[in-house]
């Protein structure tokens, strides 16, 4: 009686250490720091890697592709606005595969799905190519959607940690794929064999995610359970504010990663050097990820590490809208530092939930209508570019959205819950 009675208080004290962890008052160091393996971890970390390659390394081919095929620059634009728009789609759809099939499952088919598209897009004409696109971002939405339910349910007592690795790998895989593509281009011959080959490091995911999975499915918290019906969370004023800056940031990077590399060739950037530059834009996300998503999450409050990313890619954008050729490189620095803001987007999806349940309910919402809002840039982006055949009204727009996200970012930084 005496040992139950000191293992219940041990437990009501681990147990209340840990929900003051989550909330960012203490550091605890429980004997098992996490409930997923390094296996997971892994998987998690590769997963990441190619949930922004089939995007960004479409940026430095976009000029040669446009030639290829004899499109405008509003079919561009299309396809730069697709990600968002299907992200919205299949992420809203994310939750609900979870319940039908577990957690681990909708991941697999997810990275298959992806694996399909990014071999498909590159098989014939305009047409194929956006159809391919939809079926690859269509795999990278539900994905999106559902990493942050694996890292709440099976890494809670280090879900700034987590958070920041799986991000930095996120944005490592978005400069890989703005600076690594157009090298596969010289070296492979053409932009339809560089932008396929990013389909084998995808079925290299799928691969391992598969065993990693082995060990989620024994983290039982990190499932969300298919006997509890989801509240809804659309009249949830935080759920909406935190959709705002999301979908702001979003929208944002989109216009930045499918628009950017040439915005720098028109102004006398090589395609090369252009899409390098892009690629920068996503590499300083790496180790800022890494440091500050675990410093702020330990914090009860996030607002003031949003703001002050956030206008510090302000005035690299204000850069842009003057004249994108005078510095070029202290741009993208500047936007590459605002557009690590991402990952406190992320956390806060975890940070403002208290359950899997509703991590997976609030970042399903956040990423779907976050997403479709952030679909409507890079088309707007192109057709201010076609009516007035500059740059300077574009970036303008991406301006106001800006300070916008800012505004958003500092209330869902506040230490609330949904």
């Amino acid at each position: 009686m005496v040992k139950d009675e000191r293992r219940a208080g041990f437990r009501a004290e681990y147990e209340h250490d840990l929900e003051r962890e989550l909330d960012g008052a203490v550091e605890i160091r429980p004997p098992v720091m996490v409930a997923g393996g390094a296996l997971l971890i892994v998987a998690v970390i590769l997963t990441a890697l190619n949930l922004r390659p089939a995007i960004t390394s479409v940026g430095p081919l976009l000029g040669e592709m446009r030639g290829s095929l004899g499109v405008s620059a509003t079919w561009a634009g299309v396809l730069t606005t697709l990600p968002g728009l299907c992200f919205a789609a299949a992420g809203l759809t994310a939750p609900w595969l979870s319940r039908r099939i577990g957690l681990g499952h909708a991941i697999s088919v997810a990275l298959g799905v992806l694996t399909i598209g990014l071999l498909v897009r590159v098989l014939d004409g305009p047409y194929v190519v956006i159809g391919g696109t939809l079926v690859a971002t269509a795999g990278i939405a539900l994905a999106n959607v559902l990493i942050p339910v694996v890292i709440k349910g099976s890494f809670p007592a280090r879900i700034g940690l987590m958070t920041g690795i799986y991000t930095a790998a996120l944005q490592g895989g978005g400069a890989l794929g703005s600076g690594v593509t157009p090298l596969l281009d010289d070296v492979l011959g053409g932009w339809r064999a560089a932008l396929g080959s990013w389909a084998l490091v995808a079925a290299l995911a799928l691969l391992l995610w598969l065993l990693g999975a082995r060990q989620l499915a024994r983290a039982a918290p990190a499932s969300v359970d298919p006997g509890v019906r989801p509240r809804s969370l659309l009249r949830n004023r935080l759920a909406w504010t935190i959709t705002l800056f999301f979908g702001c940031q979003s929208l944002l990077a989109y216009i930045v990663m499918g628009w950017l590399p040439e915005v720098f060739i028109d102004h006398g950037v090589s395609q090369t050097n252009a899409g390098l530059l892009v690629g920068l834009v996503s590499l300083l996300a790496v180790p800022i990820s890494l440091v500050i998503a675990p410093l702020a999450a330990r914090q009860r409050h996030q607002s003031g590490w949003i703001v002050t990313l956030g206008a510090i890619g302000f005035v690299g954008m204000i850069g842009l809208a003057v004249d994108p050729g005078a510095a070029p490189l202290l741009w993208s620095i500047l936007v590459g530092l605002g557009m690590s803001v991402f990952s406190l987007a992320l956390a806060v999806i975890a940070l403002r939930a208290r359950t899997p349940e509703d991590t997976a309910q609030l970042s399903g919402m956040v990423q779907g209508f976050g997403y479709l809002l952030a679909g409507i840039g890079p088309l707007l982006f192109g057709l201010l570019h076609d009516l007035t055949g500059g740059w300077t009204t574009p970036w303008t727009m991406a301006l106001a959205v800006y300070a916008v996200q800012m505004v958003a970012g500092a209330v869902a930084g506040r230490n609330r819950y949904v």
